[in-house]
């Protein structure tokens, strides 16, 4: 993978939107996430800086752009650095559970 570029649920994982690596990627592999509006279902997808991507966590939906990549999975105030939320959470709508 070029070096401007990381696997989605690495990315996931290091921003600590999910607790392990394993969660990750199966939360990839069930359909769960859209980068740049298309939904990917392999957590092997590639993320680059300036990506959006949406997806569901903790019962809300959160759309963020990814800002950098992490080298390893840091505490939560650098994991926050590596995205900015572009509808931020207390704006967002929660999911619906249909």
């Amino acid at each position: 993978m070029p070096n401007d570029a990381s696997r989605l649920e690495k990315w996931l994982w290091h921003a600590r939107f999910l607790r392990t690596r394993a969660a990750a990627a199966r939360f990839c592999e069930a359909g769960e996430v859209r980068v740049n509006r298309l939904k990917v279902d392999k957590a092997h997808h590639a993320v680059r800086p300036g990506d959006v991507l949406t997806f569901v966590v903790g019962g809300q939906v959160r759309v963020v752009r990814v800002r950098a990549l992490g080298r390893r999975r840091a505490p939560g105030a650098v994991a926050r650095a590596l995205y900015e939320d572009v509808v931020p959470p207390s704006l967002a709508r929660p999911a619906s559970l249909d």
